[in-house]
């Protein structure tokens, strides 16, 4: 099992502990190729997904793993929750509580809801996105997703292109791609980087074409607006003129080089088509990813029965 309670963020595992998410991921890869996907495992085991912010692939990839876990499953949207009538998360999660579930999924606007929540009940969390802070489902998958395609993390040499300093799959990914030994470089325009990258464990570069040719991985980063909160950045135009990944660009990379993109893609603009269609591109492998590793987190954290994966 993992070191871990609750998977908050990824600085707290262990490089065993994203080995074990990762292996156990690939197990669960073979179980969804089958006809019938559905295992036994978590059965009789309650798991809320409480999705407080809209989201699609996460919560789509959520609800098919615990589904496919064999879990039962509660969906609470805030749209649909008490939270619109003013009620605080607390009391949401201590009336969700009261009703024995074993694990909460969380998808919330503000960063800190997830460690609120593990803070209010004794069951398990999973954070799926808070705020600008974290997203660690997402950078296990992207790291799974890499392993697959190199055979290795260690060692691989990861650019990180576009809006760090309001992403939070940058505040998980990188933190994990380090604790496996990979290198990474953070690139865009000063608006768009962290003031000290090197406290992430990264190096920074302005200008995408000074390191295209050097990196393993280039992933492209959505362009934000909604969490902008009005920071000065170029023109859409403009910002695709610098740092947009298009053919031209694209045939200036390594051989064995991919391009990858947690999605939403905002064509045109980080990515043309031309790139994102590409064999290059994993952006559906990451999506395929989600599925198996989101079983494997939901698994290691319940504790299910490890003889029924092999069935």
């Amino acid at each position: 099992m993992l070191s871990v309670r609750n998977l908050i963020n990824t600085p707290s595992l262990t490089r065993d502990d994203i080995r074990q998410i990762l292996d156990t991921a690939a197990t669960f890869e073979q179980v969804n190729s089958r006809t019938i996907k559905k295992l036994p495992t978590l059965r009789g085991r309650t798991i809320v997904n409480l999705f407080l912010e809209p989201s699609t692939r996460t919560k789509s990839s959520f609800e098919l793993a615990c589904k496919r876990l064999g879990a039962d499953t509660l969906s609470v949207a805030g749209s649909s929750s008490s939270v619109v009538k003013g009620e605080s998360l607390v009391d949401t999660v201590l009336t969700l509580d009261a009703m024995n579930v074993d694990m909460f999924i969380c998808r919330a606007k503000y960063a800190g809801s997830p460690e609120i929540i593990a803070r209010t009940t004794g069951a398990r969390v999973i954070n799926a996105g808070d705020g600008k802070h974290a997203h660690p489902t997402q950078a296990l998958l992207d790291l799974y997703t890499m392993r697959k395609r190199f055979g290795r993390l260690e060692g691989l040499r990861v650019g990180i292109v576009g809006d760090s300093l309001h992403s939070r799959v940058v505040g998980s990914l990188v933190p994990a791609l380090r604790t496996v030994g990979a290198e990474v470089t953070l690139v865009g325009p000063a608006t768009f980087l962290p003031a000290a990258p090197e406290a992430l464990g990264a190096t920074s570069c302005a200008r995408i074409d000074d390191v295209l040719g050097d990196l393993d991985v280039v992933y492209m980063l959505r362009v934000q607006n909604e969490r902008l909160d009005g920071a000065a950045i170029p023109s859409v135009r403009e910002y695709a003129a610098l740092y947009g990944l298009d053919a031209r660009r694209a045939a200036r990379m390594r051989p064995e080089a991919v391009v990858m993109h947690p999605g939403p893609v905002n064509r045109g603009v980080e990515l043309t088509s031309e790139v994102a269609d590409s064999p290059r591109a994993l952006i559906l492998n990451q999506v395929n990813a989600g599925v198996s590793v989101r079983m494997a987190a939901i698994y290691l954290l319940l504790g299910g029965e490890s003889d029924v994966v092999s069935d």
